[in-house]
């Protein structure tokens, strides 16, 4: 199977345009990533499915959806794939949250090069909320363990948010622990570029009362 038709299935259907700007942010990547660490250097060697096709799947999940969100952006995954992804949809956009300073240097390069419908706010997370209003979707990819995610992307996901987080082999025992914390809605959607990772959809989140917390 071509790459081509490797984003048709990860993402949906995307013109033959946007394939080639991905092809090209690809490019991109790893020239920064020479002198940035960006990525994982055992992720190097298959860029296009580790990264881009991982990341792109996201868009399948929610196909309507055209106010994001990106927490901890660092080389651009999730958040500039989806980017040039939201291209397609008329209206949309992304932000992507990453206080690394070299880091939201390259999100602002490569979304400057590629005018793509995103803008970078280069702070801590727990000081963007004011700067990101009302997302439809919030996204996490290697950032940090779901109830930690779930502390930083309450302030949207209570008020209507939904989650779209990546995680791997032990995403139960963690969220196992956020449920001690929270309650929320959850499907698990399968990875299709890590038999052993998932999307982890979750919805109406709301933090436990005092009297229901668990042990």
């Amino acid at each position: 199977m071509s790459a081509w038709d490797d984003l048709q299935k990860a993402a949906g259907p995307v013109s033959r345009e946007t394939f080639e700007r991905l092809q090209a942010f690809e490019q991109l990547f790893l020239k920064w990533n020479r002198s940035i660490n960006l990525a994982a250097p055992s992720t190097l060697d298959d860029v296009w499915r580790r990264h881009v096709l991982d990341s792109a799947q996201l868009a399948r999940i929610a196909p309507a959806a055209t106010r994001w969100v990106d927490l901890g952006s660092g080389g651009g995954f999730p958040g500039l794939v989806l980017g040039f992804l939201l291209t397609e949809r008329p209206g949309a956009s992304i932000a992507l949250v990453e206080s690394n300073r070299k880091k939201a240097s390259f999100l602002q390069t490569v979304i400057g090069q590629f005018d793509l419908p995103a803008r970078v706010v280069a702070r801590r997370i727990d000081d963007s909320y004011g700067l990101v209003s009302a997302p439809e979707i919030v996204t996490a990819r290697a950032l940090a363990a779901l109830p930690d995610l779930l502390d930083l992307s309450a302030p949207w996901l209570t008020k209507g948010g939904r989650a779209l987080f990546h995680k791997g082999r032990d995403y139960r025992a963690e969220v196992e622990e956020s449920t001690h914390r929270w309650s929320f809605d959850l499907v698990e959607h399968s990875s299709m570029t890590d038999a052993e990772g998932v999307i982890l959809e979750i919805t109406e989140l709301r933090r436990r009362p005092a009297n229901e917390l668990l042990a």
